[in-house]
């Protein structure tokens, strides 16, 4: 059976299958290779700012719709949920994701849900208003929640929740990201979003 692109699929549980690798998997992939001497599996834990660079393309297919959604992730622990598939320049991912984020003044990232993580986001400079809903099946919304966040202000929104991001000031805001996951699902969008119909 076919699904639509923005139609979650659960499984037995009510949960989403985020084919995670099992936790055996996950503590195996930490540890130093065979070849690997002490040193090298160390230095392979660390990212460098200075060998990181902002990727504008990841979400590139939302700024197309509408240049409001225009921002860029820069990577550190895994891919995140953005839909990157994979980047040899990372810290390998065990139980989450870690990047920071660049939205630009009076930019946002749009209403979306993560049905399988927590997501926190971290403020080191600007103010992001942050606006958190429950919708019902139909996609009405039935709670809404929204807060403005400082630097160094932080917020941890539960899975199944929608989340925007909203650069209320005229400068850049710079934020870390982080996914309870090493292979988050891909974000899902509101029932009747023009996002939910562009192809990557």
């Amino acid at each position: 059976m076919q699904t639509a692109a923005n139609e979650p699929v659960f499984n037995a549980r009510g949960l989403l299958d985020a084919a995670i690798p099992t936790e055996s998997d996950i503590q195996q992939g930490m540890q130093a290779r065979d070849d690997q001497s002490f040193a090298d599996w160390m230095t392979s834990r660390v990212a460098r700012y200075e060998t990181r660079s902002y990727d504008w393309n990841t979400l590139k297919f939302q700024a197309d719709y509408d240049p409001k959604y225009r921002r860029a992730q820069m990577r550190y622990v895994g891919t995140g949920g953005a839909g990157v598939t994979a980047d040899n320049n990372t810290v390998a991912a065990g139980h989450f994701t870690f990047s920071t984020m660049v939205i630009p003044g009076k930019h946002e990232g749009p209403s979306h849900i993560h049905y399988d993580v927590e997501e926190i986001f971290f403020v080191l400079r600007g103010q992001l208003k942050v606006v958190c809903e429950k919708r019902d099946t139909a996609g009405a919304v039935t709670d809404r929640w929204e807060a403005v966040l400082k630097e160094r202000d932080l917020i941890s929104v539960p899975p199944g929740v929608y989340r925007e991001e909203i650069n209320i000031g005229d400068e850049d805001a710079l934020m870390c990201v982080m996914l309870g996951s090493p292979t988050p699902i891909r974000p899902v969008y509101p029932p009747g979003s023009p996002l939910s119909l562009l192809k990557r």
